[in-house]
């Protein structure tokens, strides 16, 4: 009995005696926020070189970083040529295909509005192998996707993965009308192109996805997992598309990639990787103390598409739908016989999202149907109801 009373006592003096840790506040300079992040891959090949550049943003901010607008952008090479990426909007500079070539070294150059400079280090060019597969496998609790790749001459050891998701979203009901203002507020019919029933949906991969052979005999990525999607989730209640990018590292930029991984996604326990300093590739050249977040790698990117179609997965599920369509008379009533305001009210002064016209044959129209909650009807809420241009129906 002794020995259970001190082992209580010993564990509630343990918490007792803990205090909280407070940090140290954030300043408003860059020693606390405001660092540069550049995110990116110079592409030597056929496809274009897109790279973000942003600013960190202090700890509880609703936005996850600022964007840096108006920036001076230069691909160099160590042969002496020079590239401009002209600025897209939202912090994106872009330029066409530069097929570079691969002898030269090359690296990043940026020059923010506050005129400091900001210059990546010389890296080579690794271009990535082809991808071999996307496969999937289907269990109890949802799909799993992988990759497989290989590269016969045992030369890239290091990989990197991103993807884009794109699949096909419904609205629960099919609205065949649409309130225009023009000439006079009225309903009329929807043209095709106007359908806001079916749309597309991207999802862009978020987590850092690495995979490397250095510990293997040959150079063979085999069944390495990228995504996972739950069983019933939207993403493959009709047809999904998933568009793997693939990058090939050098052994410096891999360690960089595995650091962030383990910092930004791996925490959480004792037992789990501790945070460590992120040693990247870009410096500030105006101020050399000034640390910058990102590693820029040089090469051309392999990328491969598949499809899943619904019928490829037999038991996913269709959660019941929580919204109600509803027929509103231009003078409805209310239990006790009297009449209640005319829908006419409701449905143009934007309460009721309208998907239909209530009109018996040969009768004059005596009301609409519709919903409260315009996403019952209107997928363009969420998605696109353009189709992509690169879209298969199977």
């Amino acid at each position: 009995m002794r020995k259970v009373i001190f082992i209580s006592l010993t564990i509630i003096t343990w918490f007792g005696c803990k205090k909280p840790y407070l940090g140290p506040a954030a300043s408003s300079d860059t020693a606390a926020t405001g660092f540069l992040v550049v995110e990116g891959t110079i592409n030597t090949g056929a496809d274009s070189t897109i790279i973000r550049v942003s600013r960190t943003v202090p700890l509880g901010s609703a936005r996850r970083s600022e964007p840096v607008t108006d920036a001076t952008m230069m691909v160099e090479s160590d042969a002496g040529g020079s590239y401009g990426l002209p600025s897209y909007g939202n912090g994106y500079y872009k330029t066409v295909a530069l097929n570079l070539s691969a002898s030269n070294k090359y690296r990043l150059r940026v020059l923010t509005p506050d005129s400091k400079e900001y210059a990546s280090d010389f890296v080579t060019v690794k271009n990535s192998p082809p991808i071999d597969s996307i496969t999937y496998r289907l269990d109890n609790t949802g799909v799993k996707l992988y990759v497989n790749t290989h590269d016969p001459e045992n030369k890239t050891t290091y990989y990197k993965w991103s993807y884009i998701e794109t699949y096909i979203i419904h609205a629960d009901y099919v609205s065949t009308v649409k309130l225009v203002h023009v000439p006079f507020d009225t309903v009329v019919l929807r043209s095709l192109d106007e359908y806001v029933y079916q749309c597309w949906k991207n999802d862009s991969s978020v987590n850092v996805i690495l995979g490397s052979s250095a510990k293997l005999k040959e150079d063979v990525i085999s069944q390495s997992q990228l995504t996972y999607v739950n069983t019933g989730d939207e993403k493959m209640r009709t047809r999904y598309s998933i568009l793997v990018k693939q990058d090939a590292l050098t052994a410096e930029g891999f360690n960089y990639w595995q650091n962030l991984k383990k910092n930004t996604e791996q925490l959480g326990s004792v037992f789990d990787a501790q945070p460590s300093e992120l040693q990247g590739n870009i410096h500030c050249i105006t101020n050399p103390s000034e640390p910058v977040i990102g590693y820029i790698s040089a090469g051309s990117t392999s990328q491969l598409r598949i499809y899943i179609d619904n019928s490829e997965l037999p038991t996913w599920p269709v959660p019941a739908s929580e919204c109600t369509e509803k027929g509103y008379l231009f003078h409805d009533h209310d239990s006790a016989g009297r009449p209640t305001t005319p829908v006419r009210d409701f449905i143009y002064t934007g309460q009721i999202f309208v998907t239909g016209v209530i009109q018996p044959p040969g009768s004059v129209i005596l009301g609409y149907t519709g919903v409260e909650d315009r996403a019952c009807a209107d997928c363009t809420l969420r998605g696109s109801n353009k189709r992509p241009s690169f879209w298969i129906d199977r």
